[in-house]
């Protein structure tokens, strides 16, 4: 069997090369090729002012969480508020994906989390904020990126015509987003210094409006999504069975939680790090937050380079392995210059794990039940956060942020070697999708 899986993945290898070396599209045009598409294009420069606004805000606001509390149950806590509606609403948020416009779904969430970032902003630069104000308002936030996140997911479909270019925009679009995270948590943590907390969540209340505009200027040639008219919970329950007795997606839904549990917590935890074992302030936090999203930029580069979705099972495991192996890393550094530097790597593995498992996810999936496919990816990456930031800052309290991150790594490690084992058993179940859609030829799908 290991020499069949062994000779099976030799000829997608060259089956890849191939498409390299024969594909007219070279170099950038290759790498960007998701832009020619005119709708893709007004959202990837809209969004891009927008996330680098966001990333400003969330490293003022777990900065600003630290200062008023000095807790790192309360950092958890934070955590917690701010991403547990994803959980909790997202099953019911990927129904309306797959029946509403989710043009207009994004519209007003965008509007709306613009609005609670100029309320922050008044607070604190009224010297009126408190700590309550900031539950309350993460809270918010998390409400509305319940319903966002599964939208904006989904809306990539809506966005490129082409479905050999979907892999390139989804890789695109976690560039975006880790390129803003390159960004602006170093502009963010300069602006704190000198400007306070406030001006941050000011200036990412004026970065809405960069998407919002792109977003009303598109042109969306909507598709006609065959969605039977059921009840919610009837949808919901289809959506589960479907997601879930389909074992490709179910193994890359529970790696992907894993990681997000026991891994991604460590984004919280970073003010403790910085103010405890490196002694920094915010520009410090906001580097090493920089440093992250460096590597998750790099590995965004990576996949968008990329011209089939074929041989990434392998590389999710390799990513998972990478990103424990960081974070143990991280955990044991005393020093800013190597903390930097791991801290590439960890964004690098985190990066690729995760929009891997999309690509593979949106590519696999059947049209009328993306939206909800989606929102198990969402609630497998974002709604499992907020139960690992409350873990991370519980366990934190007792044993230090060090141990809790060690703890986190080796937990992925040994998902990842987990998953390993089930890729032979992905590879056959989802060969006759990637033979209906002409990703691999009839003489690859022969090879057993």
């Amino acid at each position: 069997m290991d020499k069949f899986v062994f000779t099976e993945e030799r000829a997608i290898r060259r089956m890849e090369f191939n498409k390299l070396n024969s594909d007219d599209a070279k170099g950038l045009k290759a790498i960007f090729r998701a832009l020619n598409h005119r709708n893709f294009r007004l959202f990837f420069g809209g969004q891009g002012i927008s996330l680098i606004g966001t990333w400003m805000q969330q490293v003022a606001m777990s900065w600003l969480v630290y200062r008023m509390t000095h807790s790192a149950f309360l950092l958890g806590v934070a955590g917690f508020l701010g991403l547990i509606p994803i959980f909790l609403l997202a099953p019911f948020s990927d129904v309306l994906s797959d029946r509403l416009n989710r043009h207009r779904i994004l519209v007003i969430t965008q509007t709306l989390a613009m609005i609670q970032a100029f309320v922050l902003a008044i607070l604190d630069l009224t010297g009126t904020i408190d700590v309550w104000h900031l539950i309350m308002l993460i809270l918010f936030l998390g409400f509305v990126n319940a319903f966002d996140a599964p939208a904006r997911q989904s809306f990539v479909v809506d966005m490129v015509e082409k479905k050999e270019d979907l892999s390139n925009a989804i890789a695109l679009n976690s560039f975006l987003f880790n390129g803003a995270r390159l960004v602006g948590p170093s502009i963010g943590g300069i602006v704190i210094s000198i400007l306070g907390e406030g001006m941050c969540f000011f200036i990412n209340g004026l970065s809405f409006l960069a998407v919002i505009v792109a977003l009303l200027a598109m042109k969306i040639r909507f598709r006609k999504r065959e969605t039977q008219k059921t009840q919610v919970w009837q949808g919901l329950k289809e959506g589960f069975t479907y997601a879930f007795g389909f074992a490709p997606i179910r193994f890359i839904l529970f790696l992907l939680g894993l990681v997000s549990l026991m891994g991604m917590p460590y984004t919280v935890l970073m003010p403790i790090f910085v103010k405890d074992i490196l002694h920094g302030g915010p520009h410090t936090l906001g580097f090493l937050m920089a440093a992250s999203g460096m590597g998750a930029v790099a590995g965004a580069i990576y996949l968008a380079s990329r011209k089939s979705v074929l041989g990434l099972g392998r590389i999710i495991v390799t990513a998972s392995i990478i990103f424990g192996s960081g974070l143990i890393t991280f955990s044991l550094s005393h020093v800013l210059f190597f903390s930097l530097l791991i801290l590439v790597f960890t964004g690098f593995g985190m990066m690729v794990q995760m929009a891997s498992s999309n690509t593979i996810l949106q590519t696999i999936v059947e049209e009328d039940k993306r939206g909800r496919v989606m929102s198990f990816y969402t609630m497998a990456f974002m709604g499992m956060a907020p139960f690992g930031s409350l873990l991370a800052g519980s366990v934190a309290s007792k044993i230090g942020a060090p141990n809790t991150l060690i703890i986190g790594g080796a937990s992925c490690i040994v998902g990842a070697f987990m998953f390993g084992k089930k890729l032979p058993l992905i590879r056959k179940m989802i060969r006759p999708i990637y033979l209906e859609k002409g990703i691999i030829s009839e003489e690859l799908s022969t090879i057993q």
